[in-house]
């Protein structure tokens, strides 16, 4: 008979309402009544409240929560001890209650494990009986919304439990409401209790993936000077690695683990660089000092050590999302170029960093979701053994087991299939102690079903989340830990569950890229991204060409484009947008620390000139391998070394300024305009180019003419001034007479008039000392002095302005 919540959110008809009315009138027949388990009509108790029910109906309105069971998989003696909280969700109090435990049959398929894990809800018969009634846990009232603490012992010889095998097991809880005044199932929490108290004869090779694999921290910027201190983009790397941390715990309940360490080798890296000064972006943007020095070396001494004689799988730098690649890179050029250099620096990072040799040959899609071209993207940086998951590459054969791993696909590549439901038993919230408990139940209940299966050996893989949190990393290491302690299961490293002999019966096709799943490749990077990457390789290609030390760019902006491939990226475009700018804009900014200077309108007088052109470099390290050239946009007019261009060799230490010379020689008057430009030796553009204005004043025919006879006049000048001053004294040795006072004298009035009348006399004279021109009317002062004449433009002292004519 249906359970009264299958009949939740819907109109009652006639026949149901029946139902409940005859459910209320055989309140004093409980048994009947805990069979049909249907919610009564309501009383005249209940007159007057709200018509709409709580949701928490049926078996549903006591929710119960399993926070432990110990042990998980007992064996014969032990005691079954299982705790937890029940919490009334419904909106009348619960009284005569009491917590039971219910086993229900053995149950033989993995299927029929999953329905069990879904279901919420009480299906009498199915669920089993009660096991005695002292075993329960009473409980006098139950009030809405208030959780109580159950813990019930059983001794396991109680349980009845039969062969060997996977059991439901079932919490309960059963009491009376005001409006069910019967005892019936109110609340119940499914699980698995796995039974094998003996060795089995043969046992599962289990094989389970430990990921150390981080989202993307390092930027390509690097500190001022030498050392070039490493910059983080913010500092949750430092929390995930402090106390109970997500990598901390990672780290700490893996080394206990008998697991396969699958690492990323940039997490080492970025780990390795803060061990040493670095530095972390802030909110101002100007980065500061980081401070977890500790914390780093802490953490990577306790990861050599647990890592130490372990299987240990290096991913590609960075972790590079392959499906990705696969369906929206290969189309750009030099995609895979970055696939094949993040393998390659995989395995020297993590022997560098943690001193084992780990293997490379492992590739390790999303998911383990696979199509033909993700394989071939995966085996072309070198992998030959390809991670995949039975939901992608699922069987086809009709098998009535779970095969090994292991199966060739092809191209001598080996496909490693993982068990899709051990893989994903961790996912979700596990944060409530119940939900970690079910998950560890369910884990060991598929276990132990996939190898009471056949009695075959097989070699089983399991692959979880690549970024476990805290709680999902405690939940798989409790589950691991019980496993380890089985009967039924050994660990296996997972080199060896790829060299495991094959299941003839296995599926070898892989599915095509149609059955790719939608879900998963909407988070993938789309084309843009890749071909933002390439833009930015072509950038320090053309860059490192010109650096007297080109690993100091090509190494951390290598890396850097690594990341940017990251599979962490998924799901988040915009954040992995951002990176990529930041990675190109950084670079650019690099790269124009090397530059030409501006120059102003240049004046050029003259057939000929040199004109210089500095070239600065910012960097700390020096420049060689480039070329500047520097061309006339109008060589009639106006030619470098002769004709339109010319180029130098440029070659100048880090932190310096170089002034280059160029030779130039005019034809015409009037600007030109010249354009420097540095290049590559290989012809490559380099910087942004300088243009400036150089204005010719060309000396011609006719200037130096001109010239040529202003010089004549200055000269003519000088002549007949001294002509004069001759003549004058001539006239003056010859009125003096022999002793000195002349022929004859006169009189004073006769001394004036004289002078008055003879052109040539003392007033000639006058006008000389005193600059006053002959034949003026009126001496001028010598206060007020006359014009120049043309002997006076003539300025042979050379202290007067020069007039060209």
């Amino acid at each position: 008979m249906a359970d009264a919540a299958d009949f939740q959110g819907t109109t009652p008809s006639p026949a149901r309402r029946w139902l409940r009315r005859t459910g209320a009138a055989l309140a004093g027949a409980p048994l009947l009544a805990g069979l049909l388990q249907l919610p009564a009509a309501p009383t005249a108790d209940a007159t007057g409240q709200d018509a709409a029910q709580a949701a928490a109906t049926g078996s549903r309105t006591v929710a119960v929560s399993l926070d432990s069971l110990s042990p998980s998989a007992p064996s014969d003696g032990d005691t079954v001890t299982v705790s937890g909280t029940v919490t009334n969700n419904g909106k009348q109090a619960v009284t005569g209650a009491h917590v039971g435990l219910r086993v229900g049959p053995e149950l033989n398929t993995r299927s029929a494990i999953d329905a069990v894990a879904r279901r919420t809800d009480f299906v009498p018969g199915t669920d089993g009986a009660e096991v005695g009634g002292k075993y329960a846990q009473k409980f006098d009232r139950l009030t809405p919304g208030v959780a109580e603490h159950f813990s019930i012992s059983v001794p396991v010889d109680k349980l009845d439990l039969g062969p060997d095998g996977v059991y439901a097991l079932s919490v309960s809880l059963s009491g009376r409401t005001a409006a069910q005044p019967w005892d019936q199932v109110l609340g119940i929490r499914h699980t698995f209790l796995p039974w094998k108290p003996d060795e089995a004869d043969t046992k599962t090779k289990t094989t389970y993936l430990w990921p150390l694999v981080s989202d993307v921290h390092m930027t390509a910027e690097t500190g001022p000077g030498e050392q070039q201190t490493p910059t983080f983009g913010n500092d949750d790397l430092a929390q995930d690695l402090a106390p109970g941390g997500r990598l901390e715990q990672m780290l700490a309940l893996g080394k206990d683990l008998d697991v396969t360490w699958v690492i990323d080798p940039d997490l080492l890296a970025s780990v390795d660089a803060m061990t040493r000064n670095y530095r972390i972006r802030n909110g101002s943007g100007r980065p500061v000092a980081g401070t977890k020095q500790a914390v780093a070396k802490k953490w990577l001494a306790e990861l050599q050590q647990a890592v130490a004689g372990k299987d240990v799988v290096a991913l590609p730098f960075a972790d590079p999302d392959l499906a990705s690649l696969a369906h929206s890179g290969t189309s750009v050029t030099g995609s895979l170029s970055q696939l094949r250099d993040a393998t390659e620096v995989a395995a020297g990072t993590v022997e560098t960093v943690l001193h084992v040799k780990p293997s490379t040959d492992f590739a390790w899609p999303v998911d383990g979701a696979v199509d033909p071209s993700i394989v071939k993207v995966a085996t072309s940086a070198g992998a030959d053994k390809v991670i995949a998951r039975g939901d992608s590459l699922q069987e086809t054969e009709g098998l009535s087991y779970t095969p090994s791993a292991a199966r060739p696909i092809g191209g001598g590549t080996t496909a490693v299939v993982a068990d899709a439901r051990l893989s994903t038993a961790f996912q979700g919230d596990l944060t409530e102690a119940g939900s970690s408990t079910l998950a560890v139940q369910e884990f060991l209940a598929q276990s132990l079903e996939l190898g009471e299966q056949t009695g075959k050996q097989r070699s089983i893989v399991v692959t979880p989340q690549r970024m476990p949190s805290a709680s999902q990393a405690r939940a798989m290491a409790q589950a691991l830990t019980d496993l380890q302690h089985s009967t039924w299961s050994e660990a296996q490293d997972l080199t060896a569950a790829a060299h495991a002999k094959p299941d003839p019966g296995a599926t070898t096709r892989v599915p095509s890229s149609a059955d790719y799943p939608s879900s998963l490749r909407r988070q993938e990077l789309a084309r843009s991204a890749f071909a933002s990457i390439g833009r930015t390789q072509d950038k320090v290609d053309n860059f490192k060409v010109v650096l007297t030390d080109e690993s100091r760019v090509v190494t951390p902006f290598g890396r850097a484009m690594n990341r940017e491939m990251s599979t962490s990226w998924r799901g988040r475009s915009s954040a992995a947008a951002d990176y990529r700018d930041g990675v190109e804009a950084y670079l650019d900014d690099l790269a124009q620390e090397v530059k030409l200077i501006d120059k102003s309108e240049t004046k050029l007088s003259g057939r000929s000139a040199t004109i210089p052109v500095t070239v600065q470099n910012n960097l700390v390290q020096g420049v060689d391998h480039l070329v500047l050239r520097l061309t006339s946009t109008n060589p009639t007019r106006l030619k470098i070394g002769g004709k339109a261009y010319t180029e130098q060799r440029v070659a100048i230490s880090g932190g310096h300024s170089q002034s280059v010379k160029f030779t130039t020689s005019a034809n015409a008057n009037g600007p030109v305009t010249v354009v420097a430009q540095l290049y590559t030796q290989d012809g490559q553009e380099y910087g942004d180019p300088v243009t400036f204005d150089v204005k010719v004043t060309e000396v011609t025919a006719t200037v130096m003419l001109v010239i040529g006879g202003g010089v004549l006049l200055l000269v003519l000048a000088g002549f007949r001034m001294y002509t004069q001053r001759k003549r004058a004294a001539a006239r003056d040795t010859a009125e003096d007479g022999p002793d000195g006072t002349g022929e004859d004298a006169g009189t004073p009035d006769e001394q004036e008039n004289d002078g008055a009348e003879n052109p040539e006399g003392p007033a000639d004279r006058l006008t000389e000392q005193s600059g006053a021109r002959p034949g003026a009317d009126t001496p001028e002062q010598p206060s007020d002095p006359a014009p120049d004449t043309a002997a006076g433009d003539a300025d042979p002292s050379g202290t007067g302005e020069r007039v060209d004519r």
